[in-house]
């Protein structure tokens, strides 16, 4: 008999959320013996979803990949999933990578069009594909969130920038909240790009060049395309603080046009407009 175990993306996932739950936290008591888990066990999580131990285990170790709806929902609410991470669960165990493979690619976005989008708006905006490459900014996001004209193209990723350049760390004045809020949407997109050689070239260069990378994407938080506040410090000393919204155009999820809407009460709306004023005067000195 074969007694190899292979592992999946689904059993990964559901281990790592089995192992940030406590029994107390799950309303159950600590089942008797020795604890080897930092979490539940996989017969507590197996007894609150109503499964066999035998199932669950081979859930976790790759060896059944084809759960009911019914029993995602209930693996769903033993390990207490957001609405994030449940839809994560559900795309995990009816993804079809070769099915996936075979897609043809969409036609390439018409970069100028795009661009045209952008300079609609005077509040900072860009448009990203589904792994966070910039295609098309906006003047207000040069001014406030990065110079992305005088980065080579293969930098222009806000993954990237945001663990990698330094000086943009430096301006992101809650750094850690957005830096995890981007390793939880990569951590999501992960198993629909993983057969993508530019895409795993740059989760290596992640891992081998950021240590916080590296702590963020072990905690295995997963987070789908939603709202973030975000501020920045810019050079001469002032703050901006936004929301950050973020929506597919024309429904593709592949296109994401983002803009940072200015927080009520907080300055950032006066603040933005002086910038983009003075920024306006001085072009039309040059």
């Amino acid at each position: 008999m074969e007694n190899r175990h292979t592992s999946s993306a689904l059993g990964e996932f559901i281990k790592s959320r089995r192992y940030r739950l406590q029994p107390e936290e799950a309303g159950i008591k600590s089942f008797p013996g020795r604890r080897r888990t930092p979490g539940l066990r996989r017969e507590e999580v197996a007894y609150l979803a109503n499964v066999s131990v035998t199932y669950y285990t081979w859930l976790e170790q790759g060896r059944e990949r084809n759960p009911s709806l019914e029993v995602l929902s209930h693996i769903s609410q033993a390990l207490q999933l957001d609405e994030d991470e449940r839809k994560h669960l559900f795309d995990l165990a009816t993804h079809n990578p070769v099915s996936t493979s075979k897609t043809p690619k969409p036609e390439e976005a018409d970069a100028s069009f795009l661009q045209s989008l952008v300079n609609q708006l005077r509040y900072p905006s860009f448009i990203a594909n589904e792994v966070a490459d910039l295609i098309a900014w906006n003047r207000g996001a040069e001014l406030v969130v990065a110079d992305f004209g005088r980065l080579p193209e293969s930098e222009r990723n806000m993954v990237m920038l945001s663990f990698l350049d330094s000086e943009y760390r430096k301006r992101l004045v809650n750094w850690e909240d957005f830096a995890r809020y981007m390793t939880a949407l990569t951590r999501a997109s992960f198993d629909r790009h993983k057969d993508n050689p530019s895409y795993t070239e740059r989760l290596d260069r992640l891992k081998r060049n950021s240590e916080d990378f590296v702590r963020l994407w072990d905690q295995h938080e997963i987070r789908q395309k939603s709202t973030i506040p975000i501020r920045y410090r810019l050079p001469g000393g002032q703050e901006l603080a936004f929301t950050l919204h973020c929506a597919p155009i024309d429904n593709d999820p592949g296109l994401q046009w983002c803009f940072f809407v200015p927080t009520p009460s907080s300055g950032t709306e006066e603040r933005l407009a002086l910038l983009l004023a003075q920024d306006s005067k001085l072009s039309a000195q040059s």
